[in-house]
């Protein structure tokens, strides 16, 4: 398989006063892809701290990200900037979302920074929001959407520029556990088409999605194991019955 990701002895310390932080004291990592991989950990494990530096939202204090090949440390900012919009695709538990847009403009987005034109960037966020069932919901604003609505229009922002990488933290932190399923089983259909998963949670039922679940406890891996027991939208949605 290839990797797609590789982390070597990462470590992240941040200073607040006269106290020293140490968020990752010595993490090494490898993600290959169309990988479904769970972060999981108590608060102030590092998954979020990971997450960032995954990401290319933060570097790290010491350690070396390789990403498809490159090393992370080496690009410029401009090259981060263009990783981060092409290659990663990012769902936030608080969605994001611009208030006063559209869920058209809002999915359009990205292609305004990558440079595609209005007619192109139009036609592919149409696209991918009929892709995540909201297709009739193209001219409403977040306001007008459901919590699970609004998810589905941040996935389909994060898909919009055909990234390799998704990066979702929390992404079901702020829904009902019926349409946490559903936006779970939507995320499944993504990895089913070749999209790399990297799923932040502390909630092990929707940590049970992925393939392989990365516990972290006090900046450390505590553990990295495949899933004997897949959780599946089947599955989830038989218990609701």
């Amino acid at each position: 398989m290839k990797e797609i990701i590789s982390i070597h002895n990462i470590r992240k310390t941040y200073k607040i006063g006269e106290e020293i932080i140490h968020a990752l004291k010595d993490v090494s990592l490898t993600i290959y892809k169309n990988e479904y991989v769970a972060l999981m950990g108590p608060s102030g494990s590092g998954k979020s701290t990971l997450m960032n530096m995954l990401g290319c939202l933060d570097s790290p204090s010491d350690g070396e990200y390789i990403l498809n090949n490159l090393s992370v440390a080496k690009m410029s900012d401009n090259e981060l900037a263009e990783v981060r919009n092409k290659e990663i695709g990012f769902v936030f538990q608080t969605f994001n979302l611009l208030p006063r847009a559209t869920t058209l403009d809002n999915v359009a987005l990205p292609l305004v920074y990558a440079g595609f034109n209005k007619i192109d960037r139009e036609k592919r966020a149409t696209e991918v929001l009929e892709s995540v069932g909201l297709g009739n919901r193209i001219m409403h604003k977040p306001n007008e959407l459901s919590g699970g609505q609004r998810q589905r229009v941040a996935i389909a922002r994060a898909l919009v520029n055909n990234p390799a990488i998704i990066l979702a933290d929390e992404p079901t932190g702020n829904l009902d556990s019926k349409t946490s399923v559903e936006i779970m089983g939507l995320f499944e259909e993504i990895h089913n088409k070749g999209n790399t998963i990297i799923l932040v949670t502390h909630e092990e039922d929707i940590a049970l999605h992925a393939h392989r679940i990365v516990r972290l406890k006090d900046g450390l891996v505590e553990s990295d194991t495949k899933n004997a027991t897949i959780t599946t939208y089947k599955t989830r949605i038989d218990s609701f019955q």
